[in-house]
């Protein structure tokens, strides 16, 4: 299985759920492969918001080595399951899709957990207080991956 996380800028909740879901499979032994990337190309090169390494730090997970890249076209060939952290990244990625085949790889990862309802992942970049929630969001949801997909 491959499984690419998808968020605006892959500095604050991409790279937390690859890290999240990363951690998992090792602990279950899964032999899956996880990615993160970004709509956005703002970032590209660095490491993880400072929060997000640490909120994962707190929880046993390490993304510090995690640098942010955008999303390819070669991603949607490369990856049997594409999340996306929110309704804006979602609709791009469903706009870049090239087929209905790519589309139906893309995912809103709230969705997961709560099926239907389109909840978004809060950006946390610019509120210091909502990294431990966006964990706590992701935490579930790749609970819930591992759960329906292993």
């Amino acid at each position: 299985m491959k499984v690419l996380m998808v968020c605006l800028g892959n500095i604050c909740r991409s790279p937390l759920a690859e890290g999240i879901l990363r951690h998992k499979c090792a602990q279950k032994k899964l032999d899956w492969y996880i990615d993160s990337a970004g709509t956005g190309k703002w970032h590209l090169g660095s490491a993880p918001d400072k929060r997000s390494i640490q909120v994962a730090a707190k929880h046993g997970v390490d993304i510090s080595g995690q640098r942010a890249r955008s999303v390819h076209s070669s991603d949607y060939e490369e990856f049997d399951l594409i999340f996306a952290m929110d309704i804006s990244n979602h609709k791009d990625l469903m706009r870049w899709a090239f087929d209905k085949e790519e589309e139906n790889k893309i995912k809103l990862i709230m969705d997961e957990v709560y099926p239907d309802e389109n909840i978004s992942v809060p950006d946390p970049y610019f509120d210091d207080n909502g990294f431990q929630t966006v964990f706590d969001m992701l935490d579930k949801a790749c609970d819930k991956i591992i759960e329906k997909y292993a």
